[in-house]
């Protein structure tokens, strides 16, 4: 590894492509790198997943898969610097493998394409250890890059600190459980984190460095706390009772991960992982990345003052991107003329209400989260956490803004499939079940009023699909009639809050 960063120049403009535009840090890098002045291009493999956010009109859309080496190559024609910023989540066998195949391709368009950059963001990790299966990958996607002909800058970071954020969420959740809490020996591991401003900041940074350099940075907010500590300040700053954690003599990560599954809105295909890369120290070895990336005017972000950002950030419900709503594909709805041949069950109900359809589409595009499902919450939190014990989403990801919604995103343990604003909102749900299952709210004029309409629709998978469809049967009895009176009555509410007299 080598080179020594000469300071960046924030006015040298660059064209850059970014891979993962659709995850948590890609989503919020791309309007950072316009802001700084940068020509952008974004590699999407499914370009409705970005359909809703506000940058679209200003970067080019590559349609491909980082698995297409020729496609990568012409969408890397004239590009300075490459953001590789793919990792996933996802374990089994073959895992690792792809990892590196994909960086790999990668790093061979990027050297055809004559780019100057690769910009990758790692794990922050000791050496000399047995990594977890995620934080190994993420390193040796870092030496592809690192022993590739491009040269390239890699960040190592340890827990990122943000609104929407795995890890926040994670901590939020945990901290927010138990006022005591028994925990395996790592929580008292020393971690570095850092506030994803940060991140970006260095991320962008890195566009703009002077110089040719081939090595790693590790990056942090130069305050260490153990991961209890990061629990107990957390609750401190969200004005929680003191937290007392109890460190176990016992690592036992996979325990611990199903417990983190069970207590927070990660699933387990996450929260393993996220555990894994907990069982050792994580704390910045140098700070060299400072004589080329000056630290952010008015320094780096201290651990709780990041807490009390990301808690701003949902208060307010400003979140730019999340966790939940990065990298997953949608499973579209056949149109109805194309049931034809599939085994449908369908609950579907209309309910006229002399109430504007502004007013109702309010309430439908506001469902979910802290709003709940207006009909019955227990029969709703009962049947979430059937559906985490058995490896699902659960009701616990919540929505990453009270108000509004945009294709792709996730409500609850439902993920937006299509929206027409003002018309209907349909949702395709992740929960774990035998077939694939969706729930349409839509609203109409009717007249003087409006006409709510509301479909639960099931594509049973096997016997076991039709079995479970009669099991649901009951719990569908009692909250779908609710839900429709209810959703219109909220909405008559909200009309008469509005056309109340303002007293003086």
């Amino acid at each position: 590894m080598t080179g020594t960063p000469e300071t960046s120049q924030p006015g040298a403009a660059k064209t850059v492509l970014v891979t993962g535009a659709t995850g948590y840090i890609g989503g919020r890098l791309v309007p950072r790198l316009l802001e700084a002045g940068h020509t952008v291009k974004v590699l999407v493999r499914t370009p409705a997943k970005i359909a809703g956010v506000p940058w679209l009109g200003d970067v080019e859309v590559v349609q491909s898969s980082l698995d297409d080496g020729d496609a990568l190559q012409a969408a890397l024609a004239g590009v300075d610097v490459l953001y590789y910023l793919v990792h996933s989540m996802a374990a089994g066998a073959g895992f690792e493998s792809k990892e590196k195949a994909m960086a790999e391709t990668a790093a061979r368009a990027a050297a055809d394409a004559g780019v100057n950059r690769i910009v990758y963001l790692g794990g922050l990790h000791p050496s000399n250890v047995e990594l977890s299966t995620h934080m190994r990958s993420r390193e040796a996607v870092g030496k592809v890059f690192l022993d590739s002909p491009v040269d390239a800058v890699v960040f190592q970071a340890g827990v990122v600190i943000g609104s929407g954020s795995a890890s926040f969420e994670m901590i939020r959740h945990l901290s927010e459980a138990l006022p005591l809490m028994p925990a395996p020996s790592w929580v008292r591991n020393r971690i570095e984190a850092i506030a994803v401003r940060d991140v970006l900041h260095y991320l962008v940074g890195a566009a703009s460095l002077q110089g040719q350099i081939n090595r790693t940075f590790d990056i942090g907010c130069r305050q260490v706390l153990s991961y209890a500590g990061m629990m107990k300040e957390y609750a401190a700053e969200a004005g929680l009772p003191h937290r007392l954690v109890l460190a176990l003599p016992i690592p036992a990560p996979k325990l611990a991960g199903m417990w983190v599954a069970l207590t927070t809105p990660i699933p387990l295909s996450m929260s393993l992982p996220l555990v894994q890369s907990l069982q050792h120290d994580a704390v910045s070895r140098e700070h060299d990345i400072d004589s080329g990336i000056p630290v952010p005017e008015g320094g780096l972000t201290p651990y709780r003052r990041a807490v009390a950002l990301a808690l701003g950030k949902e208060r307010d419900g400003q979140v730019e991107t999340t966790w939940a709503n990065a990298g997953a594909d949608a499973d579209p709805l056949p149109s109805d003329p194309d049931w034809a041949g599939h085994t449908v069950f369908m609950d579907e109900r209309t309910f006229h209400g002399d109430v504007d359809p502004a007013h109702v589409w309010t309430i439908i595009e506001g469902i979910g989260g802290r709003n709940g499902w207006y009909s019955l919450p227990l029969a709703w939190q009962v049947r979430g956490w059937l559906d985490k014990l058995t490896g699902g989403a659960g009701l616990l990801r919540g929505r990453r803004h009270p108000g509004n919604l945009a294709s792709g995103e996730v409500v609850d343990w439902w993920r937006v499939e299509r929206i027409e604003r003002g018309k209907l909102l349909r949702l395709r749900a992740e929960m774990r079940a035998p077939g694939r299952a969706w729930l349409e709210l839509s609203v109409e004029p009717d007249g003087t009023g409006s006409r709510y309409r509301q479909r639960a629709i099931f594509f049973p998978k096997g016997l076991s699909g039709r079995l479970y469809w009669l099991a649901v049967l009951p719990f569908h009895s009692l909250i779908f009639p609710a839900m429709s009176r209810n959703i219109t009555a909220a909405a008559q509410k909200l009309a008469s809050a509005e056309e109340a007299p303002r007293t003086p």
